[in-house]
């Protein structure tokens, strides 16, 4: 009998293989088999979702995911402020760099922050990581509005905001590979692009409160009292900010896909189901069964990153230190940019759903390789028309990948890891590229000498972006890998099961 059922199998990457002459004596045993191992799907199977419910979701998850980035951003636009603060007197540009630095310090810390929460978020639930992360973020972000500064104490200035930066991307590395989580599992398959976008509108919408504020606040102030005390506001609103993304994301029930996944209620494919049978978040095997996957994101979030960070944190430092606007004036065209964007990025998604998520995902990274030249050279010749038809052709460009990433990255990880999977590959990538952008291209600039770099910088990341985006499966209205499919009614779901039946046999 061993020697049978040694030669009965045979062994491939995806699992056991039966020999044909084992199928042919026992055929009634292995259609059994076949049958336990993809198992007819049941109107029990399918999710059908609330509208409500998912609407409620989805505003929790974007108005946090908001407030995070509101208090991340606060951070870049006060780059310059910051740099004359934290650190000893000197060149404008050392005192910059060691600005920038600093926010890239963020930024190191993420992929731990996303080993952390990641796999703590596949195992305990995706609600009560994103509230973790919520909490340690506005601590962080509240502590920097109370530190000393570095005439009052020295050396401690720059190494308390540090130590602070260093928690803010900790959190930060929880966080977005959760929301996109929450919001993705949440959403109906064929509806998963429009309701994604939300999250990244919620990105918009942090960046553009915190660059508003620091816009208000230097022009009403001025930048000897932002210098001496004004700097503190905009890091100090974090707190109450901080209870109210809390409150919203503690009301909510977990994901149905998650729930379901706790029950044991999900049928799913053979490479999902071997993955669910070990111990959730296991980082081990992340690696070792989704490392392709993670190498596809990596390359995809990398080039992404480059694009987002160049265009919504760094162009105001641009457009006042290598271009000399003041300050004021250089991020009230970022804010005129990011509302633009804002007011078409669910329009991005829907599109997203209806043509599928590469062809747009395409569209922003070609548009990136092509246009980054002629925008900076617009951005370049100065006065208000061609400075803002340069951002908004970045822009433009941008909101192709914002519509759509937050749908896209989701679907690339079955269930039982996708939280861990996720925030892995993306905070990996956006630490070595994203927060890195600023100061590569401060950088690039002062050794160059061209302040065409940020435009070179971009279209190197649209490159990789175009061969990783070529690369990828398409995933739009198809149920998300290692879940049920997931529905907006009950004659949708009903149809599905039809459509799945076996033909009778007569």
């Amino acid at each position: 009998m061993p020697l049978e059922r040694n030669a009965a199998t045979s062994s491939t990457d995806n699992g056991p293989v039966p020999d044909s002459a084992a199928v042919k004596r026992h055929p009634a045993l292995f259609r059994a088999i076949r049958r336990r191992q993809h198992p007819r799907l049941r109107r029990s199977d399918i999710t059908v979702t609330d509208e409500r419910a998912v609407k409620r979701a989805v505003k929790a998850a974007a108005l946090g995911n908001a407030m995070e980035w509101f208090d991340f951003g606060i951070y870049a636009y006060l780059a310059g402020t910051i740099g004359r603060v934290f650190f000893p007197s000197g060149s404008d540009t050392a005192q910059l760099l060691s600005s920038f630095a600093t926010f890239a310090v963020a930024f190191l810390v993420r992929p731990v922050g996303g080993m952390v929460f990641g796999p703590m978020g596949d195992k305990i639930g995706r609600k009560k990581v994103l509230a973790l992360t919520m909490i340690l973020m506005a601590i962080g972000t509240c502590a920097i509005g109370l530190l000393p500064t570095y005439a009052a104490v020295g050396f401690w200035s720059p190494l308390l905001l540090i130590l602070f930066r260093l928690l803010q991307g900790f959190s930060t590395g929880g966080e977005y590979g959760g929301a996109s989580t929450f919001i993705a599992e949440y959403a109906p398959d064929k509806r998963r692009g429009f309701f994604g976008s939300f999250l990244e509108l919620g990105t918009l919408a942090g960046y553009t409160g915190a660059a508003s504020l620091v816009t208000a606040l230097t022009a009403g102030l001025g930048t000897d009292t932002m210098d001496a005390w004004g700097w503190r506001i905009p890091f100090l609103v974090a707190g109450p900010l901080g209870v109210v993304g809390l409150y919203l994301r503690m009301r909510l029930d977990d994901t149905p896909a998650f729930l379901k996944l706790e029950q044991g209620n999900v049928h799913v494919s053979d490479a999902a189901n071997a993955v669910e049978t070990t111990a959730r978040g296991d980082l081990a095997k992340i690696f070792r069964q989704h490392w392709r996957m993670l190498v596809l994101c990596v390359a995809l979030v990398g080039a992404y990153n480059v694009t987002d960070y160049m265009l919504l944190s760094y162009m105001p430092t641009y457009l006042s230190d290598e271009l000399h606007y003041s300050e004021t004036h250089g991020l009230l065209i970022l804010v005129v940019t990011m509302v633009v964007l804002m007011l078409i990025i669910n329009q991005v998604g829907r599109i997203s759903d209806r043509y599928g998520r590469k062809p747009v995902l395409m569209t922003g990274m070609v548009g990136f390789f092509v246009l980054s030249a002629p925008a900076f050279l617009l951005v370049r010749q100065g006065g208000l028309v061609a400075v803002s038809a340069g951002m908004l052709m970045l822009g433009l460009s941008l909101v192709c990948l914002l519509g759509t990433m937050s749908a896209a990255l989701p679907a690339m990880f079955p269930t039982s890891v996708r939280y861990g999977s996720l925030s892995v590959g993306y905070n990996l990538s956006t630490s070595l590229f994203g927060g890195t952008t600023p100061l590569v291209i401060t950088a690039l600039i002062g050794a160059t000498g061209s302040e065409m770099m940020p435009a070179y910088y971009a279209m190197a990341a649209a490159l990789v972006g175009v061969v990783a985006v070529a690369c990828m499966k398409e995933t739009a209205r198809q149920p998300l890998e290692g879940s049920p499919p997931s529905v907006q009614s009950e004659a949708e779901a009903a149809a599905i099961v039809e459509e799945r039946a076996p033909a009778p046999r007569f």
